[in-house]
């Protein structure tokens, strides 16, 4: 038997695995590192986040992935490039975080790397007829795997299309593992540059669970400060969005895209929801609004899309409580809104069911890596695969 497949043969069979989540979202703020400790798999999944910690982005680094991020047209030579440098740049900045934490690297089992998300297509959104869903996220294993010598398990989306989903969201999964409850009725919602939930019916099976994706979270808002707000990379706080008003008009015109109707479940991208997006709208407005009046309404836009995508999912009258993760849960304007659209929810952070709210993706990246390594191929509800699917590739570090 080759070494590296006896290694992670002694790894599957451990009791408990020691594993690296890392994330890096459509925001483009940082780069996030979870430390599990995750003993058994499946439904006796059980995890312990040892550390955590969010290593920001340099403005470098962000123009780089803009340069190929969601667009239409882009230099396949920069591509090409990035795919092994965004590696080698996260298995730095490993390296960095273990020795802050006084962690060697033969003490971590594994890596589990979503990559960077650069373009993601369903199918219900391109024009391609003869192509289905695609979705693409680069910073290849390989090199995550050579430049700290632990196995590394990526590219989890590519799987879960080949197997019949749309790459997102995969949340559902960890979702269901984690935090399904025998007596209450749960929405997990993540605010992350896009926002998706996903709904857990009391003493539900994982494929009756339903998730989907609901529109913008902060991309837009974030883009905009980016845009408009010199040195701002996001609206802290929800200190430009305060000092506007909504302009129900641009409101309408944002929610009237062709996406809002198709039928959930459904997923999406910047590739829609972007500047390009609200330049459009405001120009069919045919008004200059201020930038302080644009980002109150993208607030309230997001804050929107979520509510109704939620209340047209949910049995009428269910009593459901509701867990929020992800930056959005940071911006007090949009959790007002939320409480103001959805007042019968009792709305809470996911740390209240032992879940760090700015932690839960690379968490739940862990888990599927767990999954492709001691577990089951997993079968969800909503608008996942057809069949039972283990997701991620392996890359050995040698």
């Amino acid at each position: 038997m080759h070494p590296n497949i006896q290694h992670l043969y002694d790894i599957a069979n451990k009791p408990s695995r020691k594993v690296l989540g890392l994330m890096s979202g459509t925001s483009l703020d940082g780069l996030d590192i979870a430390l599990c400790t995750i003993a058994g798999a499946g439904v006796h999944t059980r995890v312990v986040l040892e550390k955590h910690t969010t290593v920001p982005y340099l403005q470098d680094f962000r123009e780089k992935v803009l340069s190929v991020f969601s667009k239409q047209n882009v230099s396949l030579a920069q591509l090409c490039v990035l795919n092994p440098w965004i590696a080698q740049q996260h298995a730095k900045m490993i390296q960095d975080t273990l020795a802050s934490w006084n962690i060697k690297p033969n003490e971590v089992d594994l890596i589990a790397s979503h990559g960077q998300t650069i373009f993601h297509a369903p199918k219900s959104l391109h024009p391609h007829d003869e192509f289905g869903t695609a979705t693409l996220q680069i910073g290849d294993g390989d090199h995550i795997a050579a430049g700290t010598g632990i196995i590394t398990i990526s590219d989890f989306r590519q799987k879960h299309i080949a197997a019949g989903g749309e790459g997102a969201p995969l949340a559902i999964y960890g979702d269901y593992l984690l935090c399904a409850h025998p007596t209450e009725n749960r929405v997990l919602l993540n605010m992350g540059g896009i926002a998706n939930f996903t709904f857990l019916q009391a003493n539900g099976k994982l494929d009756q669970v339903f998730s989907t994706d609901t529109g913008p979270g902060n991309t837009m808002m974030d883009a905009y400060a980016r845009k408009h707000f010199e040195g701002l990379s996001y609206d802290k706080d929800a200190a430009i969005a305060k000092q506007g008003t909504i302009n129900n008009d641009l409101l309408q015109l944002l929610k009237s895209d062709s996406f809002f109707s198709l039928a959930f479940p459904k997923t999406i991208g910047p590739e829609l929801f972007n500047l390009d997006y609200v330049n459009e709208a405001q120009l069919k407005l045919g008004i200059v609004l201020t930038h302080y009046d644009i980002m109150a309404t993208l607030n309230k836009f997001t804050a929107e899309t979520i509510a109704e995508a939620i209340q047209n999912n949910m049995p009428v009258n269910m009593p459901f409580k509701m867990f929020v993760s992800g930056g959005g849960m940071h911006n007090p304007l949009l959790m007002d809104h939320l409480h103001q659209l959805l007042p019968h929810a009792a709305i809470a952070s996911s740390i209240e069911i032992g879940i760090h709210p700015d932690a839960k993706e690379a968490i739940l990246f862990a888990i599927l890596a767990n999954e492709a390594v001691a577990g089951r191929p997993l079968l969800a509800g909503g608008h996942s695969t057809k069949t039972a699917t283990t997701m991620g590739k392996i890359s050995f570090p040698h």
